[in-house]
């Protein structure tokens, strides 16, 4: 059928460059397995070398004591898919600090990558809230240089900030926290809420 509109879910917005922090929403027909409904957290980006980030939101079928000696059969946090890359490492970003992680890198307000591991490993063991404070993942995400602005102008994904709270960042996971995210972007993205997650249910 001719002379339908198509304009419903093109986006308008004017694009800015990118800093370590920000967000990355996945347009919500991306269905490759790493990416689908995924929120990335930038954690360095550079015209020259290329761009990484981590998914927050993609929980794993795991467990912190089944992919990682020393910690407590006990200890109930999960591990998230931090993206397609180095599957033989575990990464991990809090709001600790150095008072309770030494030597962690601060790449966002209130937010940290890595640090002394023992320490990360003592605070989880000790039994301490892990929701909002820290959140351990098995890869990551990394992108060309030119190849993420590439990506964002076409579309693929909707940038954000990180909210004033980092620990809302280690707390929600999964599709909420895809919706909650969407919802800060304002009024462009609208038409991106009215799309389900399962495409099949529509």
């Amino acid at each position: 059928m001719k002379g339908l509109d198509t304009t419903f879910f093109n986006l308008s917005t004017q694009k800015r460059p990118l800093s370590n922090g920000d967000l990355l929403l996945a347009e919500p027909f991306l269905n490759e397995a790493w990416f689908r409904r995924a929120v990335i957290s930038l954690i360095d980006t550079d015209r020259n070398s290329g761009s990484t980030g981590v998914v927050l939101n993609n929980p794993m079928n795991y467990k912190l004591p089944e992919v990682l000696d020393g910690v407590n059969s006990d200890v109930d946090v999960p591990v998230f898919c931090g993206g397609p890359l180095s599957h033989d490492r575990l990464y991990f970003l809090h709001t600790l600090g150095p008072e309770i992680i030494p030597d962690g890198r601060l790449y966002a307000p209130g937010l940290y990558i890595g640090g002394d591991f023992d320490s990360a490993i003592a605070y989880v063991n000790e039994g301490y809230p892990y929701r909002g404070c820290i959140r351990f993942f098995i890869g990551y995400s990394g992108w060309e240089p030119g190849q993420l602005a590439d990506e964002i102008s076409r579309d693929v994904w909707a940038p954000g900030t990180s909210p004033a709270d980092p620990a809302l960042l280690l707390t929600a996971s999964g599709d909420a926290m895809w919706q909650q995210v969407l919802r800060t972007l304002g009024p462009h993205y609208r038409s991106w809420q009215l799309i389900p997650a399962d495409l099949h249910a529509n």
